[in-house]
């Protein structure tokens, strides 16, 4: 179970970066067979890309360096749920399983919200797992909401 968790460890690093970089503190990671092939945070203000959230960049990286669209034997570690945006993209790239940290009850595109999985027009539909590492999750993005108002 350690090395589960390992990965979403990575993620809430990334996530933490990006809130000393003034970002919404998220992070994500790819992996595939036990390798971290990407990892990421937020980067939506530095980039002033309102799409640089972290599961698009690592899914950019991962496809520009495997020089393909889709990443069908990947994991993507999140430490948020996913967005519409980013459940398109992961979607799209048709990655295997994703693992997210805290549900998203006003943002959230998978579990919460418009649930882009369960669309007919979703042609691919990842395992998802949620809660992994939740309460950090939770925190790391609660305090820095609550450092901002």
């Amino acid at each position: 179970m350690r090395e589960f968790t390992t990965y979403m460890d990575i993620a809430l690093a990334e996530a933490r970066f990006a809130a000393e970089r003034g970002e919404t503190p998220v992070g994500a990671v790819i992996v595939a067979n036990g390798k971290v092939l990407a990892q990421n945070g937020n980067r939506t203000r530095e980039l002033s890309d309102p799409t640089a959230h972290a599961e698009i960049l690592v899914i950019r990286e991962v496809c520009a360096a495997l020089g393909s669209e889709r990443l069908p034997d990947v994991d993507l570690y999140v430490t948020l749920e996913p967005c519409p945006m980013c459940a398109m993209a992961i979607s799209s790239a048709r990655i295997a399983r994703v693992y997210y940290g805290a549900a998203d009850p006003k943002s959230g595109g998978v579990e919460q919200g418009p649930r882009i999985f369960s669309h007919s027009q979703c042609h691919h539909k990842p395992e998802v797992y949620g809660g992994i590492n939740e309460a950090d999750s939770a925190a790391l993005l609660r305090d820095f909401f609550e450092g901002r108002r």
